[in-house]
């Protein structure tokens, strides 16, 4: 079968036959897999015609249908091998152990899978797909890797499709506006652009400027021999956003870059900002945003190539911003165990107030948490599908750079010794449900892992008075943008939100979240006399959803130097009107511009800070 022909499939009837042959296995899974890819790649292909057309809501709908296919695919796959195979269900979970022939079946399905990855262009993905679908139908005791894909066992270096994933285009030759018109006429927008050439002149000017800042004085000519522009072919959808990926290659350096390409309210495209710095990209490509919706026939060759921009990002998390969190995960399991078998620190309990909804533990040497939910949870009406059904919201929604995504695992087994004492203590008392214990191994039933940030809490103790400012700036900024993406973050505690490397702050406690649209702003109605003032209960009802802002100020401005800050940059959050304002548009179904870069980034605040004066060489490359 060919690696991309989707319609090419074999028809399998296993309801009338007693077994399966190895190779009827393994075409059955390449046959989902296939599937399952095809309508991945259609979403993207979907994505591209809702944005010219700019329906935002359409792309946000699609999105988070995207996430479910793949456990669909795996549970139509994982049915249907079940019942054909005819396998006994055996063990807490459900899953089947194997007889001796059986066993023997799965082996050689395994090695007939590898065979028929033979030229496919998503060899991983499948891959992972078949380790899916087996830990579904198989007991644990199988989860090594004689019967699913513990290691890689095709290689993706250098795979590509049958058109090269990146476009080059020469500015030597050709002119470097040229270049950038070319470039941005071959992605085959069907929406026309207000004014190209002058975006194309703003970004060629921004371009030079940046050029000759990396260049030493007296280096010659900005412009090397070598110089090239390499994008990806495929524009990368998000929100309101179309991103170009690329690279710049000059006296041998590699400049990563991307270009924000946006909607006018007349339908008109314009490119509204030139990210070109490192940390740019990571922003852009970070774990508190969606995923992209980018059509990728070798999504290996995508993230390689974004690996050259993003060499600290692991490839795990570039995977799952491109869409791929289930692969995402198997990178971030098998980098996880490296890193286990190089190291010999201890887990140990996460610094930081103590939760009240999860036990949070971290390998000091590894920059991940990992969080169990509580047996006894502490808030009334709070359950264990409650606290799954929030972290289940956060992933489908938009977090808007401001909510920290997670991978969630289930039988997880850790090296016993690799545990601190009190953390053992912690989590036998805390877990017992989602632990199980033997002389030399810990088994977390259920586990979600997550980027680790500094709390903000310890953050601002330790903050000088400028860094402070900056960070309450930041949690204000992300209280407001949560609120405009219709999620009120319920507990705004500062131990709720954490610190990135880059500064950013970020919301990471699900369990109180509830979207805008369900609550009611008010303001606190004065009191009908001095008694009623100093009662302990409150003078008026308080219905469910009912939220008082003026109340924040009780439990976020004690400390002198932080309410400072925030009365300067945020003091409206006191106000029920403006939240009443704010879940008003949300109800109205208004999507709000929030990018991932700053003012300072877009061509309109370049055009107002540096007037143009150009010249051109005879090769059409401009000087500033």
């Amino acid at each position: 079968m060919g690696s991309t022909d989707f319609n090419e499939t074999t028809v399998i009837t296993p309801v009338a036959r007693p077994s399966l042959t190895p190779q009827e296995v393994a075409q059955t899974m390449l046959n989902g897999f296939n599937r399952h890819y095809a309508l991945f790649r259609y979403s993207a292909q979907r994505a591209k015609s809702l944005y010219e057309s700019g329906d935002w809501h359409g792309i946000q709908q699609l999105s988070r249908e995207r996430i479910e296919y793949y456990a669909t695919r795996v549970r139509e796959c994982a049915a249907m091998l079940g019942h054909a195979l005819r396998l006994h269900q055996g063990g807490p979970s459900g899953q089947s152990q194997l007889d001796a022939q059986q066993q023997q079946l799965w082996l050689q399905a395994k090695s007939e899978f590898v065979r028929l990855l033979s030229g496919h262009r998503q060899p991983e993905c499948a891959e992972t797909f078949f380790n899916s679908v087996s830990c579904r139908v198989l007991h644990r005791h199988y989860f090594r890797n004689e019967f699913i894909f513990v290691r890689p066992a095709v290689a993706t270096d250098y795979l590509d499709g049958a058109l090269p994933s990146y476009r080059v285009y020469y500015p030597v030759q050709e002119g470097l506006e040229n270049s950038l018109t070319r470039m941005l006429a071959d992605f085959g927008l069907a929406a026309p652009f207000e004014d190209l050439p002058s975006d194309v002149r703003t970004l060629a000017r921004m371009a030079l400027r940046q050029l000759c800042r990396r260049l030493p004085r007296g280096f010659g000519p900005r412009i090397g021999s070598d110089c090239q522009i390499q994008v990806l072919n495929s524009l990368f959808f998000r929100n309101k956003g179309a991103y170009v990926v690329g690279r710049l290659i000059n006296h041998g350096e590699v400049l990563p870059f991307s270009l924000a390409i946006l909607h006018r309210p007349s339908g008109h495209l314009y490119i509204d900002a030139l990210l070109h710095t490192m940390d740019d990209l990571s922003t852009l490509f970070s774990f508190t945003r969606a995923y992209f919706l980018v059509d990728m026939e070798a999504p290996s060759a995508y993230v390689d190539f974004l690996s050259s921009l993003l060499p600290r990002k692991p490839k795990a998390e570039l995977y799952t911003a491109i869409g791929l969190q289930k692969q995402g995960k198997t990178l971030f399991y098998r980098d996880f165990l490296h890193h286990l078998s190089h190291s010999h620190d201890r887990f140990d309990l996460a610094p930081g107030i103590r939760g009240m909804v999860m036990t949070v533990f971290t390998l000091p040497s590894y920059p991940y948490v990992f969080k169990l939910i509580r047996d006894r949870i502490q808030k009334s009406g709070m359950d264990h599908a409650t606290v799954r059904a929030k972290y289940q919201l956060v992933k489908k929604h938009d977090r808007v750079g401001r909510m920290a995504d997670t991978w969630d695992y289930a039988q997880v087994a850790l090296p016993k010794a690799r545990f601190s004492e009190a953390l053992l203590h912690e989590l036998r008392t805390e877990v017992p449900s989602l632990l199980e214990e033997s002389d030399d191994t810990i088994l977390l039933r259920h586990v979600y892992i997550e980027r680790r940030m500094t709390p903000l809490n310890l953050f601002l103790n330790k903050a000088s008075d400028a860094a402070l400012n900056a960070a309450v700036r930041q949690y204000g900024n992300a209280i407001r943008e949560l609120a405009a993406a219709d999620i009120f973050p319920g507990d705004m505690l500062y131990k709720n939100f954490g610190v990135t490397r880059l500064g950013r702050v970020v919301f990471y406690d699900y369990d109180e979240i509830q979207h805008m649209r369900e609550m009611n702003f008010r303001a606190i109605p004065p009191a009908p006399n001095e008694e009623a003032e100093m009662a302990s209960e409150p003078w008026y009802p308080i219905g469910p959803n009912d939220v008082f802002p003026e109340e924040f100020a009780y439990f976020l401005l004690g400390e002198p130097r932080i309410r400072k800050a925030f009365m300067q940059h945020h003091a409206e959050l006191l106000d029920p009107h403006w939240w009443a304002q704010c879940r008003q548009r949300v109800t109205q179904g208004r999507i709000e511009n929030i990018f991932p870069y700053d003012s300072e980034r877009q061509l309109h605040d370049f055009r107002r800070r540096t007037p143009a004066i150009v010249t051109t060489t005879h090769s059409g490359v401009p000087h500033v």
